[in-house]
C-alpha cells in the first residue's frame, strides 16, 4: 500500500511541474510516466487518462487550498479574515508555485473534462473568502464577485511577486493587495 501510494504520489508530482511549464495540452503521458520514474503501465494503473491524471490533481491541489483558507480564517471576522486569508493564500502561492501557475491557466477553461470539479473546489474556497467579505463594511451585497476578485488579485499579484519580484517580503505584497481592498 505505501508503494502504491509512493508511486501515485510521483505521478502527480511530476505531472504538475510538467504542467506547470509546459501546460497541460502540451504535457504528455508519456512524459508524466519518465519524469515519475514509474513504468507507463503503472501510471495508467493509477490514472486510466490524463483527465483523470489531472482532475485528480486539482481536486487535491485546491482541495487542500480551501482546507488551509478555512484554517486560516478560523473564528476570526470581517478585514481581520480577508487579511489572514490574503496572507495564508500568499503563503500557499510561495509555497507552490506550480500549483498557482496551473490554477492561474486553467480557472477559466471551459472544454475541460474536470471543469465541473475544478468549479465546485473553486467555489469552495471562494466562498471562504466571500464570508470574510460578507463581515466587511465593503460587503454591499457583492460579496460573491468581491471574493473572486479578490482571489484573483492575490493569485496574480502572488505568482507576479516569485516570478518578478522575488526579493519583496510576502508582508509588503499583502499590504499593498489589502491597502488595493480599502481604496473607495
Amino acid at each position: 500500500m505505501a508503494r502504491a501510494n509512493t508511486t501515485k504520489r510521483a505521478i502527480l508530482d511530476a505531472a504538475l511541474e510538467l504542467a506547470a511549464t509546459k501546460g497541460i495540452t502540451g504535457t504528455t503521458m508519456d512524459e508524466v510516466a519518465e519524469l515519475a520514474g514509474v513504468a507507463k503501465g503503472s501510471l495508467y494503473y493509477n490514472f486510466s487518462s490524463k483527465d483523470q491524471l489531472f482532475e485528480a490533481l486539482l481536486q487535491e491541489g485546491v482541495g487542500a487550498l480551501a482546507d488551509s483558507l478555512r484554517s486560516a480564517k478560523g473564528e476570526l471576522r470581517g478585514w481581520d479574515a480577508v487579511d489572514a486569508l490574503v496572507t495564508r493564500l500568499l503563503d500557499l502561492i510561495a509555497a507552490n508555485a506550480p500549483l498557482a501557475k496551473l490554477m492561474a491557466s486553467e480557472i477559466f477553461r471551459t472544454d475541460r473534462a474536470w471543469q465541473e470539479t475544478l468549479f465546485a473546489l473553486r467555489h469552495d474556497a471562494l466562498a471562504v473568502f466571500a464570508e470574510a467579505i460578507d463581515e466587511t463594511d465593503a460587503a454591499a451585497g457583492r460579496s460573491g464577485i468581491m471574493a473572486s476578485g479578490v482571489f484573483g488579485a492575490v493569485l496574480m499579484s502572488g505568482l507576479e511577486w516569485l516570478v518578478f519580484e522575488p526579493e519583496r517580503d510576502r508582508d509588503e505584497v499583502a499590504a499593498a493587495i489589502l491597502a488595493t481592498l480599502r481604496v473607495r
